[in-house]
């Protein structure tokens, strides 16, 4: 089992990070009590389906102070269970944490009573004090944006390069503009098939077209220009907090050029995407009577 805490001052962004680790694969708990962390991971580490196998929980400031003052104490337990076990704690300035709060008028959890703002930030910081010292990462985010703290959380994480969902889709120009499309290349510049008699009933998919879309030496630059626009910009978004992203090819009907091009394009990004599908959405539409070409 690999065991994430997530801590951090009320305002620095552990809500963010929780949700990160989620991005990427860990089943995540906010604010589990602290005397129940020991029970859950012995009933958790039982199981045989992996369903915890990486977990996350939030601890924050809605804990009691005895609770976290034996924190150091509870990590002592989860190690001698050959538990893997990383606390990560997130800070910011109190300028800044006082500004966060002014501007989304959020009550502070320790801000009751007679207690004003500025207090409670600094009794916050006494209060966490045994979770800040057993943190294994610290991350300041006084001067950081959501994307800069999501980029740097998954640096911490090997493999946590976000889990990013492509989709190659062909269609047809004539149906309409994929309304889910990320990216759309119009590749109709290329000779059309469907002007050759003996291949204007086959696909992108058979032999005998792809053989002679190989052989138009534009076909050739152009998907050597779109695999390297995609090459040097796919990785970028998967950077990001992108769940999916689709990429459509569109010819005039969708039967054969777009097709070759995203069976061409899912073999070569094949292996680098751990979910990559490909969809070619005229061929699933009933036949139409073809009025002009593919």
């Amino acid at each position: 089992m690999k065991l994430v805490f997530v801590s951090g001052l009320s305002g620095a962004g552990k809500t963010v990070a929780l949700k990160q680790y989620e991005d990427i694969g860990y089943y995540c708990i906010d604010n589990l009590p602290l005397q129940l962390v020991g029970p859950f991971i012995r009933r958790a580490l039982r199981r045989s389906d992996g369903r915890y196998e990486k977990l996350a929980i939030g601890i924050d400031a809605r804990e009691t102070a005895p609770e976290i003052a034996r924190f150091p104490k509870y990590l002592e337990s989860l190690r001698a269970q050959n538990v893997q076990v990383h606390v990560l704690f997130l800070r910011a300035d109190d300028s800044v944490l006082l500004q966060r709060y002014s501007e989304t008028r959020r009550r502070h959890p320790l801000a009751q009573g007679e207690i004003s703002l500025s207090d409670a930030v600094r009794l916050e910081r006494q209060l966490l004090a045994p979770i800040a010292n057993a943190a294994d990462a610290t991350i300041d985010t006084s001067n950081k944006n959501l994307h800069a703290l999501r980029e740097e959380i998954q640096g911490l994480v090997p493999g946590g390069g976000g889990k990013l969902s492509l989709m190659f889709m062909s269609f047809g120009f004539k149906n309409g503009i994929p309304e889910d499309a990320d990216f759309v290349f119009d590749i109709r510049a290329i000779p059309n098939p469907h002007w050759q008699a003996e291949l204007r009933t086959l696909t992108g998919r058979d032999t005998a077209v792809v053989a002679w879309i190989e052989q138009q030496p534009i076909a050739r630059r152009l998907f050597a220009d779109i695999q390297a626009f995609l090459a040097r910009w796919l990785p970028e978004y998967q950077k990001q907090d992108r769940a999916y992203l689709t990429v459509a090819i569109g010819c005039t009907g969708g039967q054969h050029r777009s097709v070759y091009f995203v069976e061409k394009l899912g073999e070569a990004f094949r292996g680098r995407f751990e979910h990559l599908a490909i969809r070619h959405r005229e061929l699933w539409l009933p036949p139409a009577t073809p009025a002009h070409g593919t």
